[in-house]
């Protein structure tokens, strides 16, 4: 392909990519294939000659496209989003194009101070105090990691990075029962160990409970354990449950433990004065992340990751081979040191332009509009006596079931899980579930970039029309 088949091609697909988003609604949000039906339709050998783009997309279209779930449809409700917006497709298409590595001031220096501001810009926009400082990472995973790798070296006084985690006393890392399990990954990435991952009791809304982090701590200490890190969820992935960060905070302070609050679908509600009091007491805590590409219309991959000592981040990270060494040394961030990975995408420059693009009010007003309809839909399972809701809903994302008269709590779980299968395959919507108190629990969240009232209010039909066409037998 030469530079006039690039901008033929190119003009092309930008048709093709807006005219897919205005046809959305026409796709079934969850792909109907069966696992080998897409590598079947693929050649097994690459191709030795040149293909044209026209055939190439023709493939995308007959093989790739109805092997998709449509994470960008209104009707998507399961998981956490993943949104993507015009302005951040945009900035993506201008990363790519830019191709650059941007590891160092020096390997592209706009890169390196664009996103320095853009973190700015965050921090100020979700309330932080200026004694966090900001860097992007990949995922909420990799910024955890980053924390718990901090933590370890804090912990060891910088011993585990030399001498490896045998020069250290068994470290402990502390979150709730109800915590994402990334954390899980993240332990046995630093070599802390799953059994050393403690798990702490929540209360009634899934909140963990402080004074049994407290026990715990003080067990593992009489112990001879070395206490090291508490995670604490603003939000967590199950019901978006908000651990008490104040009264955790205090005991991480008491006890001088790392307190790292995961925010990642939660966090961007931060941008709305009005909810800031679910995160009283963050203040506190040593680091925090959430993601931009869950609720902030910014596409995949873009987690913010706050700490407030960069010293401790940037002793855990740096390495300085001579190939690396430059002339502006201390002057500028190197960001290669700021985190897991060397090499670094521009990410910065897709959420400068949803930034600038939506401005601070435009993404309240969306935000706004999320959680109220949010709030709608909780009304009506309030009020319907055959649904029950399963947790509090703070922000946008509904805990429920379906709870028809004369059956029990095998058979209700039994009955949901068809539910879910049913709605799931029609292709109209498309939600997931959790566990609740070892209750099958239906997830509904409201946050994508395009859903609208009419969405939800049809997503509601849906299922209370399906769930009530289902057979109940007692």
């Amino acid at each position: 392909m030469d530079l006039k088949e690039f901008n033929e091609n190119g003009h092309k697909l930008i048709d093709w990519i807006t005219e897919y988003l205005q046809t959305l609604e026409s796709y079934p949000v969850k792909s109907p294939l069966q696992p080998g039906e897409v590598k079947k339709a693929l050649p097994i050998h690459p191709p030795e000659r040149p293909e044209e783009w026209e055939s190439q997309m023709s493939d995308f279209e007959k093989i790739i496209l109805p092997g998709m779930t449509h994470w960008q449809h209104p009707r998507f409700f399961a998981y956490f989003p993943a949104n993507n917006s015009y302005p951040s497709i945009l900035g993506e298409l201008l990363t790519a194009a830019m191709g650059a590595q941007c590891m160092s001031w020096q390997t592209s220096p706009a890169a390196t101070e664009l996103e320095e501001r853009v973190m700015e810009w965050l921090r100020e926009l979700i309330g932080l105090p200026e004694t966090f400082t900001g860097v992007i990472e990949e995922t909420a995973t990799s910024s955890t990691l980053c924390a718990i790798l901090s933590a370890r070296e804090r912990a060891t006084s910088f011993l585990s990075n030399e001498e490896g985690l045998q020069a250290s006393h068994r470290l402990r890392v502390y979150c709730s029962q109800e915590a994402h399990s990334s954390i899980e990954k993240d332990v046995k990435i630093a070599g802390i160990g799953r059994k050393n991952l403690c798990k702490i009791p929540v209360d009634s809304a899934y909140a963990m409970i402080p004074e049994e982090l407290e026990k715990a701590v003080q067990r593992d200490l009489a112990a001879g354990l070395h206490p090291m890190a508490v995670i604490a969820a603003l939000g967590t992935t199950g019901s978006t449950a908000l651990d008490p960060l104040v009264p955790l905070g205090r005991i991480c302070k008491e006890h001088n433990l790392w307190f790292h609050v995961d925010g990642a679908y939660a966090g961007s509600a931060l941008l709305l004065p009005e909810m800031r009091h679910i995160a009283a007491g963050i203040e506190e805590a040593d680091s925090f992340v959430f993601n931009p590409h869950k609720w902030l219309f910014t596409n995949f991959d873009l987690s913010a990751y706050f700490v407030k000592d960069v010293s401790t981040l940037i002793r855990t990270f740096e390495i300085l081979p001579e190939y690396l060494k430059t002339a502006e040394g201390d002057r500028v961030i190197n960001y290669r040191d700021w985190g897991i990975a060397l090499g670094r995408r521009f990410r910065a420059l897709k959420l400068w332009m949803v930034l600038r693009t939506y401005g601070a009010e435009g993404l309240r007003e969306t935000l706004r509009n999320h959680i109220r309809w949010a709030a709608w839909l909780r009304e009506r399972i309030e009020k319907a006596p055959d649904f029950e809701l399963m947790a509090p809903a703070p922000l946008s994302t509904v805990c429920f079931r379906f709870r028809p008269a004369g059956i029990d709590e095998t058979q209700i779980d039994r009955i949901n899980n068809i539910l879910m299968e049913k709605l799931n395959g029609s292709g109209f919507l498309y939600l997931t579930h959790t566990k609740l108190n070892g209750r099958f629990t239906l997830r509904l969240v409201v946050a994508q970039t395009h859903v609208t009232k009419r969405h939800v209010e049809e997503a509601w039909e849906a299922v209370s029309s399906t769930a009530r066409s289902l057979p109940v037998s007692s």
